[in-house]
């Protein structure tokens, strides 16, 4: 007898497929990374990342405080240096920061901004069967003309209005995420700014002497620090030169500066020939460029004579020391003194120079080492002279403002004399030379800088505030309503009116909706303020189910 298995073949399932964990992986993270948590963290990161800038000196802005800093803080400032603490806005790691912040805005951004038009085109919602159950909620009788008549009230206090039938509905503050939409976009155009001041933008900072002699062109070797963004090249630069023709200065008693304002002359292929006055908060603006004045100080002129008559002249600025007197420090050098003019000859160990530092108002007392005030009450110039070989001729690298001690303590230059000096003193010197204090020159400090993305960061900052304020104070919210037809038997008017049903919802956390809502209805009713209905929030009025 033969067994027949009748039973139905079992099919083995097929082999579900593994899903590719690199894309989860991408997709996940493309997720965190554009969610408005992460942006908010970012832009919070960026902030503080953004404090070194604003505590350490930056080399693109003051590279002399930079130099100082090192001088001032041996053991911390290579450590600072190596991570880009002198460059914050420049290095690798704020820069890290920047792009994600860019990337997770516009991916938070895009899905939203498609949403909020998608809601803008959109009609209001109808109205709810039940509206007893939304937030605020009463019967009264209605106006007339019905919902025609509610809706055009609507309509004028600038609501958005749908009508269907018997029932309006009406929606308002989408000022909110517009304004909200607003702030982010804005924020991006704010980070594309800053990239393109970056990547096409140019600085320098020079030191400009008053007089023809000292004029200055736009070129890099005659900036004292220049950056050029990576998309500029040296031959982009616009071509004008300046000259300081005077500078004005106010103090208060105390000392404090009340005005300053410097008159240049502007010339050059690039700029019209003219004369121009500016000052610290009203920079002077010339084609691709502006000029900023940063500071200013004394230049004192000494002319020296050396033992074969011949004189020269030195108007090097002194550095002020950042005391409200304006004293200042610096140097003057004379390489080329004692050449004998018969033969042209050269003695380096006859090199002058002197170190200094000059008071616009010098005490009637000594010591001699402190301005009393900036203007030039009673200036006074207390130098000490030095006499031996400068070391310029080795190609070492040096300051123009500071002494190379190192050729003082191996005995190269020698100290020969201390004086101080009164406008128009002379000093004779132990082998018969003489150097005469002559005078003063002022100079500023000028920052010269093309930033092709500041009118964006202008505009798109007015921009962020303004969605700023639409983000804070819009409140979406929603009302309905429904009219009810007459029906005496079910608490209708005995007049025969209809009665009007109204809800209302906000969309976002508006404490006020309440009174909103009661003014509203009161409006739209013709009444100073309706009766509160005792079943509000739980029904409609008694006698209307």
């Amino acid at each position: 007898m033969t067994v027949v298995d009748d039973r139905p073949e079992t099919v083995a399932p097929a082999p579900r497929r593994r899903p590719n964990r690199l894309l989860a992986l991408l997709r996940n993270s493309w997720r965190q990374l554009t969610s408005m948590r992460t942006a908010l963290i970012l832009l919070f990161l960026l902030a503080i990342a953004a404090i070194p800038g604003s505590v350490l000196p930056q080399r693109g802005i003051s590279p002399e405080r930079v130099n100082q800093y090192f001088v001032d803080h041996p053991d911390w400032a290579p450590r600072l240096n190596q991570i880009g603490a002198f460059e914050v806005f420049g290095s690798v790691w704020f820069s890290a920061i920047y792009l994600l912040l860019f990337t997770s805005l516009i991916g938070c951004i895009t899905p939203r901004l498609r949403d909020h038009v998608r809601t803008l085109r959109s009609r209001p919602p109808a109205a709810p069967k039940r509206m007893a159950r939304l937030p605020q909620h009463t019967v009264l009788p209605a106006p007339p003309g019905g919902a025609a008549a509610i809706a055009e009230m609507l309509r004028q206090r600038r609501w958005r209005v749908e009508v269907r039938g018997d029932e309006v509905s009406a929606e308002k503050g989408y000022l909110k995420e517009t304004g909200n939409l607003l702030f982010h976009t804005s924020l991006i155009a704010v980070l594309i700014g800053v990239a393109l001041g970056s990547w096409y933008g140019w600085s320098g900072n020079r030191l400009l002497v008053a007089g023809a002699d000292n004029a200055f062109c736009n070129t890099r070797q005659q900036y004292a620090e220049a950056k050029l963004g990576p998309q500029v090249d040296s031959a982009d630069l616009p071509r004008f030169c300046l000259r300081l023709d005077d500078f004005q200065a106010r103090f208060l008693p105390s000392g404090q500066p009340e005005f300053f304002n410097a008159t240049v002359t502007v010339e050059g292929p690039d700029e019209p020939t003219r004369s121009a006055d500016f000052s610290v908060n009203s920079p002077l603006r010339l084609k691709d460029a502006s000029v900023y004045l940063l500071g200013h100080g004394y230049a004192p002129v000494i002319r020296y004579t050396d033992r074969f008559g011949n004189s020269q002249v030195s108007d090097e600025p002194f550095l002020t020391t950042g005391d409200m007197g304006l004293t200042s420090e610096g140097l003057a050098q004379f390489p080329d003194a004692n050449v004998d003019p018969a033969t042209g000859r050269r003695v380096p160990d006859l090199q002058m120079a002197f170190t200094g530092i000059y008071l616009p108002t010098a005490p009637e007392q000594a010591p001699f080492v402190r301005s009393q005030y900036p203007t030039e009450r009673n200036p006074a110039l207390n130098l000490v002279a030095y006499r031996g070989n400068l070391g310029l001729d080795a190609g070492i690298p040096g300051s123009v403002y500071q002494l190379d001690q190192r050729q003082v303590r191996n005995g190269k230059l020698k100290e020969v004399g201390t004086k101080l000096l009164r406008k128009g003193e002379t000093w004779k010197l132990d082998d018969g030379t003489t150097v005469e204090f002559l005078g003063t020159e002022r100079y500023v400090t000028l920052s010269v800088r093309h930033d092709p993305g500041s009118t964006m960061l202008l505009v798109s900052c007015g921009v962020l505030l303004v969605g700023l304020m639409g983000s804070l104070f819009g409140k979406r919210r929603r009302v309905f309503f429904r009219v009810l037809p007459a029906d005496p038997g079910k608490g209708s008017p005995t007049n025969g009116s209809s009665l009007m049903e109204v809800g209302g919802l906000p969309r976002t956390d508006y404490p006020g909706f309440a009174d909103e809502f009661t003014q509203l209805v009161a409006a739209i009713n013709g009444a100073e303020r309706p009766e509160a209905d005792s079943t509000e929030r739980a029904g409609v009025r008694e006698g209307a189910e």
